[in-house]
């Protein structure tokens, strides 16, 4: 990899876990440039899963990714192996704070950011991009990973590209090919409950609180099984104060598929 790319002046780094989409897509669309190559990588990432997660199943669509990649103008495919990713038990890992990386889904997902932390700056310490583009689908992701950029001084631009979604409002997410046809169809649901608990905070209905409540308790109604609502501060997910930036944050499982969006205010 490192020899690929010796002789280039700028590098971008979009990373996935393959079975891409059109979300991946416009990663690389946005990490285009015309004084560089964009590099992609594909890999399944072990550390970010639990024992009970979905680590074997998850799709491995390698052929298939590298056409689509070639077609939107990705340049380098870097698909390695776990045992080139994980040569010896990965005992240096990256421990993200506390307060940013264990509250929502690090509550849920114990550890996950963790995993995600410690594989993404291996991809930057092997492929050494100048910039990296991640997606605000996982927008709490996106936010360890700036922030773990920023700590540690890493000389890296971290790209944030807007959630592409379906003609009805749904994130596009690989794990939306695990829906049957009537959960796609429920599935604008989770998108629909955060754009109405952002008009009920906007005009002012319920408190923020109340309005997660009432938020989760709406989801659980129509049968999915929420694990967080939340209304927090854009920057660090904190509890906001009165004229914050606002993004609302949810995670919810229908039948056995897990789905997350958000919706910035």
């Amino acid at each position: 990899m490192r020899l690929a790319l010796a002789e280039q002046a700028h590098v971008s780094l979009v990373p996935t876990m393959g079975n891409l989409h059109e979300g991946h897509l416009s990663l690389v669309g946005a990490a285009r440039s015309p004084k560089g190559v964009v590099v992609a990588s594909i890999f399944v990432n072990q550390l970010q899963f639990a024992p009970h997660e979905d680590f074997d199943k998850y799709p491995r669509t390698l052929e298939r990714d590298c056409e689509l990649l070639a077609a939107a103008g990705c340049d380098i495919v870097f698909a390695p192996s776990a045992q080139e990713m994980y040569p010896e038990p990965q005992q240096c890992m990256v421990h993200p704070p506390a307060a940013l990386a264990d509250v929502l889904e690090g509550v849920v997902r114990p550890g996950f950011f963790v995993g995600v932390s410690t594989v993404v700056l291996k991809l930057f310490a092997i492929v050494r991009p100048n910039i990296a583009v991640f997606g605000k689908k996982d927008y709490q992701q996106l936010l360890v990973i700036k922030n773990m950029v920023r700590q540690l001084a890493l000389p890296i631009d971290i790209i944030s590209a807007e959630t592409v979604r379906e003609s009805n409002g749904i994130a596009l997410s690989s794990r939306n090919g695990y829906l049957d046809p009537s959960q796609r169809i429920e599935a604008v649901h989770l998108y629909n409950t955060l754009r109405k608990a952002a008009a009920d905070l906007e005009w002012g209905r319920m408190q923020r609180q109340e309005i997660e409540l009432a938020a989760a308790e709406s989801l659980k109604s129509r049968g999915w099984q929420p694990d967080y609502i939340a209304i927090r501060k854009r920057s660090d997910l904190s509890i906001p104060a009165a004229g914050d930036s606002l993004v609302i944050l949810g995670a919810a499982r229908l039948g056995t598929t897990r789905l997350i969006d958000n919706w910035e205010m």
